[in-house]
């Protein structure tokens, strides 16, 4: 598998910018949390003024095996149709990526669906999805691997485009399941704490979920090599958003992460590189029980928490304005010098 360098973003700048965000005319501290995100961003591109360039929201769609056995209230076919309504611009991202100017393309990870090529989609396909984690590893190293080499050649094609920010959603019917099983794996938490009602399962329906994923556990048992649980249990979709994570903290780009789903990528891409954590901004706290469990894990603090659980990257869109204005504040609000305005004494 691929390896990357990933440098921390920590140094001697953070003082700096810290001096220019306390030197702002405000209380100090006043900003609260859009002043650690600015921090972040700077540190990122290791300068004092940040830019924002050529932003680009992505979508990765990929089928998983597990569905078929009844870890979703969803049928398969969702994924393929949800897609369409994707490329057609029917759904809640295009939606919100439409209204705050934000480009999207979606990338077919493993959709269980030949779509063709169509304006918009980006063509990674491993596989026609992955296997059934109840019997079998959901991928092969092989595959695993690949899904990083497509990362990778996406990160680069954005990058050379002049892109620093990217932005992460997801489809895929029973990628809440395979989430779950990361999560648990990757951290502390027993299974049932990251288990949750996906796309809205009733109770027979989420002890059903738990009961089948605590059998795809009894295949394995608990693992904690990242690679492994990836490979396990992961969805082609989640194993190239891990790569992409990493690709991109390379390459010095913001990574805008969305809530459960994409959160299981950023926990296996922050575990294998604990440095890909700086480069990570976590938009939203997920309604999804999991999520809660790989926040405290990566120790991050979302933007906004307004119980949303639908993925496909809108808790990314609606913050992408927070994020503009973090960069904005920092580059653009007067100091207490430069207004002439006392500071406190």
């Amino acid at each position: 598998m691929r390896t990357f360098n990933i440098a921390t973003t920590a140094g001697p700048l953070a003082q700096q910018l810290q001096k220019k965000i306390d030197g702002k005319t405000k209380p100090l501290g006043a900003l609260g949390q859009l002043e650690a995100l600015a921090q972040q961003i700077a540190l990122i591109q290791q300068t004092e003024s940040p830019k924002l360039s050529a932003p680009q929201m992505l979508v990765f769609a990929g089928d998983h095996g597990a569905a078929k056995a009844g870890v979703s209230a969803y049928p398969q076919d969702v994924t393929w149709q949800m897609v369409e309504n994707f490329l057609a611009g029917g759904a809640a991202i295009n939606v919100f990526t439409r209204t705050h100017g934000l480009p999207l393309a979606v990338v077919d990870c493993g959709v269980a669906h030949d779509f063709g090529e169509r304006a918009g989609l980006i063509n990674c396909k491993l596989g026609a999805g992955t296997e059934n984690y109840i019997e079998a590893p959901a991928m092969t190293a092989e595959r695993c691997a690949q899904a990083f080499e497509n990362a990778v050649a996406l990160v680069t094609r954005y990058a050379e485009s002049g892109c620093n920010v990217i932005g992460l959603g997801e489809m895929g019917i029973g990628n809440t399941a395979s989430a779950s099983l990361i999560t648990h794996c990757l951290t502390d938490q027993p299974l049932e704490v990251c288990v949750g009602r996906g796309t809205g399962l009733d109770d027979a329906g989420l002890n059903r979920k738990q009961q089948l994923l605590a059998q795809a556990l009894g295949r394995t048992g608990k693992m904690r090599d990242p690679a492994k649980v990836l490979q396990e249990f992961g969805g082609f979709e989640i194993a190239t958003m891990v790569g992409v994570i990493l690709a991109a903290a390379e390459r010095r780009i913001v990574v805008l992460i969305d809530g459960f789903v994409v959160g299981a990528a950023a926990l296996v891409a922050c575990t294998l590189y604990p440095a890909a954590r700086d480069y990570c901004v976590y938009c939203h706290r997920s309604a999804e029980a999991g999520h809660r469990v790989q926040l405290a894990a990566m120790q991050a603090q979302p933007l906004l928490d307004l119980g949303l659980r639908l993925g496909e990257g809108t808790g990314v869109a609606l913050a992408w304005p927070l994020v503009k204005a973090a960069v904005a504040f920092l580059n653009d609000m007067a100091s207490f010098a430069s207004a002439g305005v006392s500071e406190k004494a």
